[in-house]
Order: structure tokens, then C-alpha cells, then sequence
């Protein structure tokens, strides 16, 4: 087996019908744990993938959270890049016209508006809990503290979040990675990251392996550049059409344990 990393995404990807990790999976994870090292890549901020991680007794490796824009390498931030905080305070100037819900995000921070229907989904999904503040207060501080947002989730109606998107597009096309994790979702990075660009720090300055060796799964757009460089870039069977097109294999779908057979398979594991 050529393989000597693996990196999985955990939303679509990894966990159950119930947001959670099946019991397959967690074996499958531990008997993993004298072959080869299993890092957690995912939009999602740290203290949602380290209860995860916890699980699958993989605490002790790192992390890439929102989408490659913080790494954390035995609990210290190795990799940060942010949205500048004039981006985020021009987006929430065009959203007072549209009051759509504005998650931001920075480190373990995470700042809502309201604990309205979005963030109430979200804390469910994620078993975070995030502070109630609203955006111009939020935006006050980073600027007074040169800080910008590792993240921001705009959540709302469709064609709200359209505007946003066609706004953010002619205003800030060079500067800002946007990503449509469904029609009333929109998240947003700094376009110099993506989960390739956090992998490629993990394995020039920590694992000292090529991309050839690794083994990635994942199923949505912002799994498209990691999937299409890995050695083996596998996508669940519930993968979208253009993540399906470039995989080198398509295993089950996410929440009939898809990573975990396809593990199986490939390691030997019994």
C-alpha cells in the first residue's frame, strides 16, 4: 500500500444519518492507528472537529479547519489566514439591506447575531455554541485588534444569498474564496487558502511526504482541488457529479459508512 497519509473531510464524508460517527467507523479508525497517521480537514472550526477527533483517538494529530484557513499542529495555530476585516465589514454594510443571518468566524471564536433558526441549526450540527454579538460590535474589535475572520457563513433565504454572492463576486472576485454548500448556504475564505494549500503545509514542514502518498475523501466543491492531486482522491457515492467525475474511485455513500469500507478494502482490515 502506497499510502502513508490519510485525510478525510467529516460533513457529507465521514459521519452517520445522525451527524455522528458509526461504530464501524471508529473501529475501522483505531485499527488505522499503527498504519498510517489520519488528519480531519473540514470547514468547520477547531472545537467541532476535536470532540471527533477525540472519538477516533486521533487527538494527538493535527487539524485543518475552515477549509485550510487555520492549521493547528499539537494545539498551536501553524497556519492562519484570514478575511481582512474591511471585506467583512463591507459584506455586512450590503447585508443591512438583506438581513441575512452572518456567522463570523475567528480561531474558537464564533459570533452570530441572533440564536435564530441558522445558528441554532448549526450548533446542533457542530455541538458548538457560539456568542451572541452583533456583527458591528464584532467588527469594532477585530479592527481594533488587526484581526479578520478565518470564516464567514452567510445563511438565508436563496435568492438573498444570491445577491450576496453576485455582490461579493464583482467586489471582491481576486481576494475571496465562495463556496455554495447548498442554496441557502454560502461560505466564505480567503482565496489563497483551500484544503490543498493547508495538506501541502502538513506535508512539506511535518510529514515530509509527497502528494502522491496520500489518501483523501470527500464529497463537495471544496474537495474538488485536494481530491484531484491526492495519489488516491476517493469520493463518497453521494458526492456532487463534479467531485464524482474526478475521483479515482467512488466508495458508499458518507452516511452508510463509505470511508470506512473503503478502508477497509484498502488496508486489509478485518
Amino acid at each position: 500500500m502506497p499510502y502513508k497519509i490519510i485525510f478525510t473531510d467529516i460533513d457529507g464524508t465521514l459521519l452517520n444519518k445522525d451527524r455522528e460517527l458509526s461504530q464501524l467507523t471508529k473501529e475501522v479508525f483505531r485499527a488505522l492507528q499503527k498504519k498510517v497517521p489520519v488528519v480531519l480537514i473540514s470547514s468547520r472550526m477547531p472545537q467541532a472537529m476535536t470532540h471527533l477527533q477525540q472519538e477516533l483517538h486521533i487527538e494527538h494529530q493535527p487539524l485543518i479547519c475552515y477549509n485550510g484557513g487555520l492549521i493547528i499542529v499539537d494545539g498551536k495555530k501553524v497556519g492562519s489566514t484570514e478575511i481582512p476585516v474591511a471585506v467583512v465589514k463591507s459584506l455586512e454594510e450590503f447585508n443591512s439591506g438583506l438581513d441575512c443571518h452572518l456567522s463570523l468566524y475567528n480561531n474558537e471564536d464564533w459570533f452570530v447575531p441572533a440564536m435564530d433558526e441558522w445558528a441554532k441549526r448549526e450548533e446542533n450540527n457542530t455541538r458548538v455554541t457560539p456568542e451572541v454579538k452583533p456583527a458591528k460590535e464584532v467588527i469594532q474589535e477585530w479592527e481594533a485588534q488587526k484581526k479578520g475572520a478565518h470564516k464567514i457563513m452567510c445563511m438565508g433565504k436563496e435568492e438573498k444569498i444570491d445577491a450576496i454572492e453576485k455582490y461579493l463576486l464583482n467586489e471582491f472576485r481576486n481576494e475571496l474564496h465562495l463556496y455554495r454548500s447548498k442554496p441557502t448556504y454560502l461560505e466564505i475564505a480567503n482565496k489563497r487558502v483551500s484544503k490543498l494549500t493547508a495538506i501541502k503545509v502538513l506535508l512539506d514542514q511535518y510529514f515530509h511526504l509527497s502528494l502522491k502518498e496520500i489518501l483523501a475523501f470527500g464529497d463537495n466543491y471544496n474537495d474538488y482541488e485536494m481530491l484531484k492531486a491526492a495519489g488516491m482522491g476517493i469520493a463518497v457515492g453521494n458526492a456532487r457529479p463534479e467531485i464524482l467525475k474526478i475521483a479515482n474511485e467512488i466508495t458508499h455513500e458518507g452516511k452508510k459508512d463509505g470511508v470506512a469500507l473503503s478502508l477497509q478494502k484498502l488496508f486489509n482490515l478485518t
